[in-house]
């Protein structure tokens, strides 16, 4: 990592983290975080080495994943910290876990939509096998303070109207979407366990992010608007240019979910995301603008007309209400940190 990444993180994490106060109750604790070598774990991770040496404090991460190399590759700066170890594990074929783990960030499987058409059935397996065997683990920990369960907005099914999507929001379903019913089956097991063994559970639904660590060639608009944009253009809208979302810088991101850690009661659902809602059709302009290096943007599509347009932004009023977050990067900033991280880091 050079210091010009390394700065631009730590600037990142320092105007994200409002109150670090609150993290003084992890000192000397043990967090698992399961997919703890994807996006969300990166960013976890970075939150905590922040806090760490900040507020010398000794808080303790085990990462869970599949390739721990890769995450060594990629990241040699967080792999070297000693205040994170590894589990090199399948989550499915999970059985106990370290008995000093105190709090649980079940983050496993991949929101990649190409791997859950490509591979249905592991899709369904990872998610319903493996929070069933983290869960079932998490009953024979000792000293549990809580279990953040990170699930997604598409259980709420598909959204046409105007309106933001809050915890009780309902759209239309999708039974043919493995990804969407594995996420709904996986809710309803952390409620089980929650009732029948007592588990300290809180459900978080994530939207849309973006930041430093996200795959740019990931399948998702911004991700791939970002890219061409750096390659020169031109912007390509694939589909329906009308259609709505938001997103939240990753810093935020990894900041709040930490606060829902501490501070979230056991049996709360809770959206995260941005509540800045922006067409695909002006979000191409907006990474145009920011690049400034003339980037045509080209709208490709099927259909000349489209009857509805799918939004999909969350309500987050309750997270704001009960946890006390805020967004602390506008979407112009963090796409602008977001090309600034990409070109620094050569991707």
């Amino acid at each position: 990592m050079t210091k010009a990444i390394h700065n631009l993180i730590a600037e990142d994490c320092k105007k994200s983290c409002t109150d670090l106060e609150i993290f003084s109750s992890l000192n000397k604790r043990t967090i698992l975080i399961t997919g703890g070598t994807g996006f969300m774990g990166k960013w976890l991770a970075e939150i905590v080495s922040y806090v760490n040496e900040t507020e010398n404090l000794e808080i303790k991460l085990i990462l869970l994943g599949r390739d721990i190399q890769k995450f060594e590759d990629e990241v040699p700066h967080l792999a070297a910290k000693p205040f994170i170890t590894f589990l090199e594990q399948d989550i499915r074929n999970l059985h106990d876990l370290p008995r000093e783990i105190n709090y649980i960030v079940h983050a496993a499987g991949s929101p990649d939509n190409r791997e859950h058409v490509s591979q249905p059935i592991k899709t369904i397996e990872t998610f319903y096998k493996g929070t069933q065997a983290i869960l079932d683990a998490a009953t024979r920990l000792p000293d549990l303070k809580k279990f953040v369960h990170i699930s997604s907005h598409q259980v709420y099914g598909s959204n046409e109207s105007t309106s933001l999507l809050n915890e009780q929001f309902s759209g239309k379903l999708d039974l043919n979407n493995v990804y969407t019913e594995s996420k709904r089956i996986t809710e309803i097991l952390c409620s089980v366990y929650r009732h029948q063994f007592r588990l300290p559970i809180l459900i978080l639904r994530p939207f849309a992010f973006i930041g430093p660590y996200h795959d740019l060639e990931k399948p998702w608009a911004i991700n791939n608007f970002i890219r061409d944009g750096i390659l020169g253009g031109p912007i390509r809208i694939i589909g329906n240019s009308s259609t709505t979302r938001s997103y939240l810088y990753a810093s935020d991101m990894a900041y709040w979910i930490l606060k829902v850690l501490i501070e979230g009661e056991s049996g709360e659902s809770y959206n995260i995301g941005s509540k800045e809602a922006i067409t695909l059709s002006d979000l191409a302009l907006k990474v145009k603008n920011s690049l400034n290096n003339g980037a045509e943007i080209l709208s490709k599509s099927s259909k000349e007309n489209y009857k509805s347009s799918s939004k999909l932004v969350p309500d987050t009023s309750k997270l704001v209400k009960d946890i006390g977050v805020e967004e602390t990067y506008t979407l112009d900033e963090a796409i602008k940190r977001t090309i600034v991280w990409n070109q620094l880091n050569k991707k």
